[in-house]
């Protein structure tokens, strides 16, 4: 006989969760999620999913399409944590329509982004902006600088400078120098044996030196011992320590390579990272930090590529960025506009030869044109005149002589000036206001460089350098505004220069999908 359960238990039983087969018709029309997807039915990135040979063996797994908008989608709604977005999959009802009922793990995800998207991911960016361009006919002419550091994932005290590995090397071929000698006057190698000293030694030559060792020790017979009680033989004590001082100059030469030609330090947990001095916080303290240098180059309110430097300086970027711009969209902008951090002699070089406009700023820009005691100094060697023969003369009418002509050091456009003395200092009346040290003056002019200077003036102080220079701290710091602070997105959570880069193209993709969503309807005044 059949009973009936009660009330409880049985309404327990029967509960059912009810969802429509499409679940898009529950999703509001002016929902992020559907914009995404019109942006992708826009851009073909099957291209860039191709499984390896490999792959495709054994069990099918997620479709890499689905992967994919996840991992897009998630980015244009400020979401970065592949756990959260796990989480997502399973339980917001936008990702479960886009992941069509899959429900792939945080591994999943992550494994997706480090097997296909760190190769892939500027191309996939380049398609969605080269998507937006056309369809809302964009001129992307004028295009904004700005760069930032971010502090990167390793320890902040994993620091290797790679002058200290020069000092130390250096101070080790001393020791080298004074050990060869004491072998070379010691009993324990033969007469026709000499080991050669010099200032610096090659690590394959000191290795010579050691088999030449070795090959006594087994000549004479002589046995190495080890452990307390034992006493060593001359030749052992002169091999361990040859050898100690070997791998320690092995050890200096693998830092200085990791450190290349243009860094002089790295991370020892992320060797790509080079140690910068940051900004300083709101108690006034400066940090050195393992960082790395975002450039963002950004049209419209869109960014339009990026590029992870790890250089601490703004002004080695601004060519890879151009050349960048002409590999993406096949020439150069018109008006790039940067501040003072881009512009230095090699820069203004690099844009009269690529018919680029200058709207550059340089360090003394803002003294110059706010300033107009400092611009107008009479004594300032810009501002000299110069006599029917070309010489220098200077506010006392007294020439100038031209000594030589030298190249700065450590300058990165390999700058050259020239020097010019006074002919005559003594007497002179304004010599208090002119020149404040002993003997005649001398100054450095360059030439190139004071008429790059006066272009970049008068371009910026026109009616569209001024509007470009509003129009800058408007849109290339706005984005970097909206990444720190609207993202809350202030340190790097991956490891490696290919993996950092990848990190930023999945925030540049976010942030312009995102715009593109806003725009859209701040655009055509839906109700939304």
């Amino acid at each position: 006989m059949n009973t009936l359960l009660p009330y409880s238990q049985y309404d327990s039983n029967t509960f059912q969760l009810q969802l429509p087969l499409n679940l898009g018709t529950k999703i509001d029309i002016c929902d992020p999620v559907v914009t995404f997807r019109e942006v992708l039915k826009g851009v073909n990135l099957k291209k860039y999913l191709v499984k390896s040979k490999k792959e495709t063996r054994g069990r099918d797994g997620y479709r890499l399409e689905i992967l994919l908008k996840i991992v897009l989608f998630a980015n244009m709604i400020q979401v970065r944590s592949t756990r959260k977005i796990e989480s997502l999959c399973k339980n917001d009802i936008r990702f479960m329509w886009l992941a069509e009922g899959e429900q792939p793990s945080h591994m999943t995800i992550c494994n997706f982004i480090n097997n296909y998207l760190v190769d892939n991911i500027e191309n996939i960016s380049n398609d969605i902006v080269e998507f937006i361009i056309q369809k809302e006919g964009l001129d992307i002419s004028t295009v904004f600088i700005d760069g930032t550091k971010l502090e990167a994932f390793p320890n902040r005290y994993s620091w290797v400078w790679k002058k200290a590995c020069i000092t130390s090397r250096n101070r080790k071929f001393k020791q080298i120098t004074e050990l060869l000698k004491e072998i070379n006057e010691s009993a324990v190698i033969s007469l026709d044996t000499y080991f050669a000293t010099e200032e610096e030694y090659q690590i394959e030559e000191l290795e010579k030196y050691l088999a030449k060792l070795n090959e006594i020790k087994e000549a004479e017979t002589i046995e190495f011992v080890y452990g307390t009680g034992k006493r060593k033989h001359p030749l052992q004590r002169y091999y361990e320590k040859l050898k100690e001082i070997t791998d320690k100059l092995k050890e200096y030469a693998t830092k200085i390579e990791k450190c290349g030609e243009h860094r002089n330090s790295y991370s020892k947990t992320d060797e790509d990272a080079t140690f910068m001095r940051m900004k300083t916080d709101y108690m006034g303290n400066t940090a050195l930090l393992p960082a790395y240098n975002w450039q963002l180059a950004v049209s419209n309110e869109y960014i339009l590529f990026g590029l992870t430097s790890q250089s601490a300086s703004d002004n080695t970027c601004f060519i890879p960025l151009m050349e960048k711009y002409r590999k993406i969209f096949g020439e150069y902008p018109k008006y790039p506009v940067a501040d003072a951090g881009y512009g230095n002699l090699e820069t203004y070089r690099y844009c009269e030869n690529n018919n680029i406009e200058m709207y550059m700023k340089y360090p003394l820009w803002k003294r110059e044109t706010h300033d107009k005691k400092f611009h107008e100094d009479i004594f300032r060697s810009v501002n000299f005149n110069k006599d029917e023969e070309g010489n220098i003369i200077c506010p006392n009418n007294r020439k100038f002589i031209k000594l030589n002509e030298t190249a700065i050091a450590g300058n990165i456009d390999k700058r050259t000036v020239e020097r010019y003395q006074c002919e005559s200092c003594e007497g002179c009346p304004f010599k208090e206001k002119c020149h404040k040290g002993k003997g005649n003056r001398i100054i450095n002019i360059n030439e190139t460089l004071t008429v790059y200077h006066k272009k970049v003036i008068e371009n910026l102080a026109s009616q569209l350098g001024i509007e470009l220079r509003k129009q800058r701290s408007i849109q290339a710091e706005g984005a970097f505004g909206i990444i720190k602070q609207d993202y809350n997105y202030r340190r790097i959570t991956r490891v490696s220069l290919k993996k950092v880069n990848t990190e930023l193209y999945l925030i540049i993709i976010g942030f312009n999908l995102a715009k593109y969503h806003n725009r859209k309807y701040r655009l055509d005044y839906l109700p939304c």
